[in-house]
């Protein structure tokens, strides 16, 4: 969030000034596993001490700048690897934190709020659902559709039987757009819900909800600009092998 201006990044950028311009790169650095003190190095420098791939770096440092990946058929199958460690780690970001900040700020506003218990029990219940839904979603890719991309990589894989087991076509008819539906809740929020002895705990709950939006937005368009398509390529050349 707070991101000043639109960087397209590329090799020879240096990591802490693109930080400086946008600070939601903290939390990407984070979905990396990479270390935020990033000194004077580049972004080529970053990805050769961590072993990264720098297209994949790049794409998704873009995305977070508001740019949709380029060049992805330059991504190879060993890139897929580090995809989805990104997403499995977003997936703990979401799950660990994100949303137990959200509950906690509607919680404390159900408490306080004597006044408005009607909406702040109807937002409770709206997120629960939700909750809900993203961790199904989220349990779906851990348990079917990772470990199914991660066999394809295997060498020592049965075509015939990973195949019969999965597809990326089941996956890509499985996948929804989780981040979507949280525009109503905010939408609620900001034209209807007046909270006027709480003004700080709804700005930081809508703060959360936007934040919790621009990155799950970002997870699901990694998914279908870069994953799906890297599996689809892999599942070809398998059939034609």
């Amino acid at each position: 969030m707070f991101q000043t201006k639109k960087t397209y990044v590329s090799a020879e950028m240096r990591m802490s000034e693109l930080i400086f311009e946008n600070p939601s790169f903290l939390v990407m650095m984070e979905h990396f596993n990479l270390d935020m003190a990033t000194q004077d190095k580049s972004v080529e420098q970053i990805c050769q001490e961590n072993l990264l791939n720098n297209e994949v770096f790049i794409a998704i440092a873009n995305l977070y700048n508001g740019f949709n990946p380029e060049g992805i058929d330059r991504f190879e199958p060993d890139d897929v690897k580090a995809i989805i460690a990104f997403l499995k780690n977003s997936h703990q970001f979401y799950l660990n934190e994100k949303i137990p900040e959200i509950h906690d700020i509607v919680d404390h506003l159900f408490i306080i709020e004597t006044n408005k218990r009607t909406e702040i029990a109807l937002i409770e219940k709206f997120f629960s659902e939700y909750t809900r839904e993203v961790e199904e979603h989220l349990q779906y890719e851990d348990n079917i559709a990772f470990p199914y991309f991660m066999e394809l990589l295997s060498p020592k894989r049965d075509c015939k039987k990973t195949r019969k087991k999965f597809s990326v076509k089941e996956y890509q008819e499985h996948h929804t757009d989780i981040e979507t539906k949280l525009n109503d809740l905010k939408k609620l929020l900001v034209k209807h819900i007046s909270l006027k002895d709480n003004r700080s705990l709804k700005r930081k709950l809508l703060i959360n909800l936007f934040e919790l939006e621009y990155d799950l937005n970002i997870h699901s368009v990694i998914e279908e600009l870069m994953l799906i398509p890297l599996i689809t390529k892999i599942e070809r050349s398998i059939s034609h092998g």
